[in-house]
Formats: structure tokens, C-alpha cells, sequence
């Protein structure tokens, strides 16, 4: 299997776009029954080799979306009022969504680990979001996520080989 490097992962990712973006509509069109247990599978084998901080690539060039619950959760972590936490790390994007006022993460440490791992926003505990169930439902999330993260790029390369549609 590829380990692309970061260099290689954007041309990579963006090479296969349009193969990628064609297998996810046919997905959601011919969703396998065992797609989920596949993806799990995969999600799995990839990360027991795969190590995030060789790389923090998604915290260094995208940030999460905040819930109401991570800033309750996170915030209180700071021993900080929601708001105060709100005013001095986010913004509201155009979404509407509270999103990090900038990138790199604020919480990433000169070797990429997280200041607030273990109270990280639910987006950041989850990513890249490769063994969600229903998986066909974020394909667009997907196609982003393979353009930021080796391991999701191997997983849907691996995807298409143990799935072919």
C-alpha cells in the first residue's frame, strides 16, 4: 500500500478525484449491506500502523467544528466561562458554525501533540471519519479528508479494492 508523503497527498488525492467522487455516487446509489463492517475493518488495519503524530497534517491545515458540548466541555477544562472560551479560540463561520479563529490548531504542541487531547471537540475524536456508520452518507467529507490524511487516502484506495462497484 502507498504511504504517500504530504507532498505527494494533495496531487495524489486530487488525481483521483474524479474516480473517487464517481465510485462514492455509484456507493450511495448500490450501498453494500456490509459496508459498514468493511469500513471498520479497513479503518482499523490502517490505523494499527499509522501513526497520527508522525504527520498532524488535519491539525495543521483544517480545524473542527465546535459543539455546544465541546466548548461546555473544554471551557470548563480552562476553568473559563463558555463565552470567555468562545472570544478568545473561535469564530462563527459561514455556516454558522463555531469553527477556530485560525490554523495551524491553537491546541497543537511542537510535536503535534494536543494540548486538550483528552477533551478535544467530537470532530477531532472522530476524524477522518472513516469508520462512521453509514459511510456512504459523508462522501463529500470524504473526498475532502483523503486530500488532508495519508490514512484516510489508503483506506478509500483499499475501499475501492475490496468493494469494486
Amino acid at each position: 500500500m502507498l504511504k504517500p508523503s504530504l507532498n505527494e497527498l494533495e496531487k495524489l488525492a486530487k488525481d483521483k478525484h474524479n474516480e473517487n467522487k464517481k465510485y462514492f455516487d455509484k456507493l450511495k446509489k448500490r450501498t453494500p449491506k456490509n459496508l459498514d463492517y468493511v469500513m471498520q475493518d479497513l479503518h482499523d488495519a490502517e490505523f494499527k500502523k499509522t501513526d497520527c503524530l508522525e504527520c498532524a497534517n488535519c491539525c495543521k491545515t483544517t480545524g473542527p467544528l465546535f459543539t455546544s458540548a465541546d466548548i461546555e466541555r473544554i471551557s470548563k477544562h480552562f476553568r473559563q466561562k463558555p463565552q470567555q472560551f468562545i472570544n478568545q479560540y473561535l469564530r462563527v463561520d459561514e455556516d454558522n458554525d463555531y469553527v477556530l479563529q485560525s490554523v495551524p490548531c491553537t491546541f497543537l504542541d511542537n510535536d503535534n501533540k494536543c494540548f486538550i487531547y483528552d477533551v478535544r471537540p467530537k470532530a477531532c475524536r472522530e476524524f477522518p471519519h472513516t469508520d462512521r456508520k453509514k459511510f456512504q452518507q459523508i462522501s463529500n467529507l470524504t473526498l475532502k479528508n483523503v486530500a488532508i490524511c495519508p490514512a484516510a487516502f489508503n483506506i478509500v484506495e483499499k475501499m475501492k479494492e475490496k468493494l469494486p462497484l
